[in-house]
């Protein structure tokens, strides 16, 4: 998409409009201060997860993924999205469908029964990238009116934005560079730290199949962000947030210890620097607190 095209179909999902619609406010409002529009989806469901419905039942996987597709297809917009796990199943979703005829012709069929037909004709963007790449870094350090110097910014990715590399199309799953130039152009840093590239410890089916070990992972990976001196997480993944935020409640009352450690979906970070309030970006809805360090 270049920079001339102004709006895009905002895809929710499930967990940013029910659990975290901070997450849908802050990410509007930094697209809206640059001229990028969203409009909502009208119909669309969920996308649908990929790894544990996706690993498992492709052949409803795909045609449900496929009418998200086609809805933003009527719209002819391109999405935009705020989970991993949506972006995930409507980027591969997308990218199987274009690569294999004979798949788009019994997807199709199963959508022609609803009056729907997937085409090809949009594409799946996360809304990391349309402001890495789309609005730029450049712009972006214009708005900066609360410079984060003095704050070390551990950056989390979760599994689905950087894998499979060869269809999400952002380089190495190991030297990541995204996350790190968002927040870097704030004045904070980001310094590396042992579990970066791990799992938030929700994902497969993790959170709901083996509670106790999948806070386990989650504990491990804040341990090790703190143990360098992170101040705060940041990343890109509405499911990860329920997961880093929620489950920091959910581990005191497993393990009996309650870090609260800051954690805030990358826009939400950026509005801060940019002179947003905790309110306006729906931090005070949020398990873990802000300090002050970032409210300065």
């Amino acid at each position: 998409m270049t920079e001339e095209s102004k709006k895009y179909a905002y895809f929710l999902g499930c967990i940013t409009p029910n659990r975290y619609p901070g997450i849908e406010a802050a990410t509007k409002t930094i697209l809206k201060e640059f001229g990028i529009e969203t409009e909502e989806m009208m119909g669309a469901s969920c996308c649908p997860a990929p790894g544990v419905f996706g690993s498992f039942d492709m052949n409803t996987w795909l045609p449900v993924a496929a009418r998200n597709l086609a809805i933003a297809e009527e719209m002819d917009l391109e999405i935009v999205v705020t989970c991993n796990g949506c972006y995930g199943s409507l980027q591969e979703a997308d990218h199987l469908l274009r690569a294999n005829p004979k798949l788009k012709e019994k997807t199709n069929k199963i959508l022609g029964e609803f009056g729907r037909e997937f085409k090809g004709t949009t594409k799946v963007n996360h809304s990391l990238v349309v402001l890495h790449d789309v609005i730029g870094l450049d712009r972006l350090k214009e708005k900066i009116t609360k410079p984060m110097d003095d704050v070390n910014v551990a950056v989390h990715y979760g599994c689905h934005f950087l894998k499979p590399r060869e269809v999400r199309g952002h380089g190495s799953s190991e030297d990541t560079y995204i996350l790190e130039d968002l927040a870097q152009i704030t004045g904070a840093k980001t310094p590396e730290y042992k579990d970066k590239l791990m799992c938030c410890g929700a994902g497969g089916g993790n959170r709901t199949a083996d509670a106790v070990q999948s806070l386990e992972w989650m504990r491990q990976k804040l341990v090790s962000a703190i143990e360098v001196g992170c101040d705060c997480m940041i990343h890109p993944c509405a499911f990860c947030h329920l997961q880093l935020d929620r489950g920091q409640e959910e581990m005191e009352k497993a393990f009996g210890i309650f870090l609260n450690f800051p954690i805030l979906f990358f826009t939400q970070f950026l509005g801060l620097a940019m002179g947003l309030s905790v309110k306006e970006l729906g931090l005070d809805a949020q398990v873990t607190t802000m300090p002050d360090k970032l409210l300065k």
